[in-house]
């Protein structure tokens, strides 16, 4: 399963950057892949996240995103969607999405990286955005809807706090630009496994393998796969040829199928599934 080391402590004193790198070298010394799941901030309430963010961690997970619900969500699923109107529909704000990522990093090792809309950080401000990330121990950031050539005032900031960029590549990027986007990305590239948006799926995509491998020539980081992975043997299929697996739509449906219930049987359910699909991330020879 993906390791997380003492060395990816969210302090202060070590970059989001090299606390991700630290990770994956660690998991490189054991012969494992990262398992990241993505978990919607305030879906059912801030606590619970919380709560799910540690679980996940104690379950073997090597990185977690942190979706943050926003109105008019891009790229995400029905599943995803509907857990982001729950969220804002609790009242969820963008500082209880940093109140939880502060809370959660002081109990975890395990780097925690905010999914968020561009329009949130602009309207924010680049400079109020990143100080406040780093403030709550956030590792990095992955904004799917940043396009490239609007990218650079962003990327800098992000380089000055010590904060991970990820970038995403999708199966309809042509290649130039796909290389150029692998080149920017920091902390990992994003691969995303089909066109569309994210929601389990049954089978991984035909020609996955060839594209994971012709990204890992295009740059240094580590490359992750997404959208439609769900269970342990298209974990273990993506840890094959990739850096490692996101998983969420999933987990999200997991939890909300889990509603109702008292809290210890949900997180209970989402440490055995999250066990599960770790323990199919390696060791991989």
């Amino acid at each position: 399963m993906g390791v997380a080391t003492e060395a990816s402590a969210g302090s202060a004193a070590t970059s989001g950057v090299a606390r991700i790198a630290a990770v994956f070298a660690a998991n490189r010394a054991a012969h494992a892949k990262a398992l990241a799941p993505f978990v919607t901030a305030g879906d059912p309430d801030r606590d619970t996240t919380v709560a799910v963010i540690e679980a996940v961690a104690a379950a073997g997970a090597s990185l977690c995103e942190l979706g943050v619900p926003y109105s008019d969500p891009i790229a995400d699923g029905p599943v995803i969607q509907a857990s982001y109107t729950r969220a804002l529909g609790a009242g969820i704000t963008l500082e209880g999405v940093f109140d939880i990522a502060r809370r959660a990093a002081s109990q975890t090792t395990m780097p925690i990286l905010a999914m968020v809309s561009y329009s949130i950080i602009f309207r924010r401000g680049i400079a109020a955005f990143t100080a406040e990330a780093v403030a709550a121990g956030l590792a990095g950031l992955v904004v799917p809807d940043l396009p490239l050539e609007e990218s650079d005032d962003l990327d800098q900031a992000c380089r000055t706090a010590g904060l991970a960029l990820v970038r995403l590549v999708t199966p309809t990027t042509p290649p130039d630009r796909a290389a150029a986007i692998a080149k920017k990305s920091t902390g990992f590239l994003y691969c995303v496994s089909v066109a569309g948006v994210t929601g389990a799926r049954m089978e991984l995509p035909s020609g996955l393998a060839d594209r994971v491998q012709w990204l890992k020539t295009q740059t240094d980081v580590p490359v992750l796969v997404g959208f439609g992975i769900s269970g342990p043997e298209q974990v273990k299929a993506v840890a094959a040829v990739a850096d490692g697996a996101i998983v969420g739509s999933a987990l999200v449906r997991l939890m909300a199928e889990s509603a109702g219930q008292p809290r210890a049987d949900m997180l209970a359910a989402v440490r055995s599934r999250v066990t599960d699909l770790a323990a199919a991330c390696g060791p991989h020879g």
